[in-house]
């Protein structure tokens, strides 16, 4: 799943685009200001980030800078400000596209899909997900540890794409309750996702005593634990 910042202080748009991009598969957080969305950037690895310019403790432009010191990151600017040397700025200091409001929803989505395929990124290329002795296979939702397949339910499959889709971020168990609702339109009690959990692990875990995968955070929740090595393909 391609994994969407947006980085907007207009809760109504916000909002409204997070919908609208979740429907056509897209995974998406919202940050209103400079200092959550950097929070969010050092915890979790994006395919792409929508950026509005003015922001409330900086502007866009400035993270956009930031971020193009690090890693490459595609970053489409959506903004009010469509004055042609507020486009040029954007773009020349590494933006991919630049998009003026009011916008198009279904215009939004063309060019996040373009932006992505330019830089092979498209959702669609990463097949197979590998963490050391397992591959997920997500086009046919199919999971192999050492090469043999395991058999997972389907709320253990979406289970265990949650955590991976969050990996190294801690989600309490009303987040990961709040997402498997969404994904499966079940029922998912406090009491059934500790059940689910503990089966996730005696399946996909070398001693499920001592998990390296699903990792409790006590107090906290759950997370993924992933490596630098773990690749996407």
């Amino acid at each position: 799943m391609t994994n969407i910042l947006m980085v907007e202080d207009d809760s109504t748009i916000a909002f409204g685009v997070k919908y609208a991009l979740e429907q056509e598969g897209f995974n998406v957080d919202i940050c209103k200001d400079l200092e959550s969305s950097r929070q969010n950037i050092e915890k979790k690895e994006y395919d792409i980030i929508l950026l509005d310019v003015m922001l409330p403790d900086g502007n866009g432009y400035d993270l956009c800078k930031e971020i193009r010191k690090t890693q490459d990151t595609p970053t489409i600017f959506l903004t009010a400000c469509d004055e042609e040397v507020n486009i040029v700025m954007g773009l020349d200091i590494g933006g991919d596209d630049y998009i003026t409001k009011p916008f198009r929803v279904r215009e939004l989505i063309s060019r996040i899909k373009a932006v992505l395929r330019r830089r092979g990124k498209n959702s669609e290329s990463k097949k197979v997900l590998k963490f050391g002795n397992l591959s997920i296979h997500t086009l046919e939702a199919r999971v192999y540890k050492n090469g043999e397949e395991i058999f997972l339910t389907s709320v253990e499959y979406k289970l265990l794409l949650i955590l991976i889709q969050n990996k190294n971020t801690v989600l309490s168990r009303s987040q990961i309750l709040e997402k498997l609702w969404d994904v499966t339109y079940d029922f998912v009690n406090d009491n059934t996702l500790t059940v689910y959990i503990k089966r996730l692990r005696e399946k996909i875990e070398d001693d499920s005593t001592d998990p390296q995968h699903v990792i409790t955070v006590r107090g906290l929740g759950y997370k993924w634990n992933g490596c630098e090595n773990d690749v996407s393909i």
